[in-house]
C-alpha cells in the first residue's frame, strides 16, 4: 500500500511537472503566433503606404509638369 501509494505520488508530481511545461510550452507559442501576426500586420500597412506615396509624388510631379506646360503656352503663345 506504501509503495503504490509513493508511486501514485511520483505520478502526480511528474503529471504537474509535465502541464507546467505543457503550459509554458502553449504560452511561448501564442506569443510567437501573436509576433508574428503584428509583424505582418505592419508590414502589409507600411507596403500599402509606400505605394500611397510613390502615387502621390508621380501625381505630383504630373500635375507641375502640366501646369508648367500650360504656364509656357500662355506666356509664349
Amino acid at each position: 500500500m506504501r509503495q503504490s501509494l509513493a508511486q501514485l505520488e511520483d505520478e502526480f508530481r511528474h503529471q504537474i511537472v509535465q502541464e507546467r511545461r505543457d503550459s509554458k510550452r502553449l504560452q511561448r507559442d501564442v506569443h510567437v503566433r501573436s509576433r508574428k501576426r503584428t509583424i505582418l500586420r505592419n508590414k502589409k500597412r507600411s507596403n500599402v503606404r509606400f505605394w500611397i506615396l510613390v502615387a502621390a509624388l508621380v501625381a505630383t510631379a504630373v500635375g507641375v509638369t502640366v501646369a508648367m506646360f500650360e504656364t509656357l503656352y500662355l506666356l509664349l503663345g
